[in-house]
């Protein structure tokens, strides 16, 4: 039993070593993710949650919370053919995000900015959308 649970053991930080050293920030620059973006060759969604979304969010994004992508509810607007680049609050959720998506067959590429930073660095902030009367 002892030698099973060894095994087990090394199996998983195998697994679990695989799964950090793909799920990398991507080294593509801001510059090439807007022009990427513009020429329609790449998508951004953003892995924050709802009320994130709601507080404010960019004008090019497409809301993908990460609790759905974990909890397995296929994004059928995800393109296949595409970049899809992601990004949340600080870089973090992005890697979990890419995680799952990455097996599925996406070109998933996490930015290591969050959104404040992408706002910072010229990235178009969605409308506020109208107070009800």
């Amino acid at each position: 039993m002892r030698h099973f649970t060894t095994g087990l053991v090394f199996v998983l930080l195998l697994l679990i070593g695989s799964l950090s050293a793909q799920a990398q920030h991507t080294k593509d620059s801001l510059e090439t993710i807007k022009k990427r973006l513009q020429e329609k060759k790449a998508v951004l969604i953003d892995v924050r949650e709802q009320g994130e979304w709601d507080a404010g969010h960019l004008k090019a994004a497409q809301l993908v919370p990460l609790t759905k992508l974990r909890a397995g509810v296929k994004e059928k607007s995800l393109p296949k053919d595409k970049i899809i680049y992601c990004h949340c609050r600080s870089g973090g959720r992005v890697l979990i995000a890419t995680s799952i998506l990455k097996p599925l067959g996406y070109d998933i590429r996490p930015l290591k900015q969050g959104y404040q930073q992408l706002l910072k660095a010229g990235f178009e902030k969605a409308a506020d959308p109208p107070k009800p009367k």
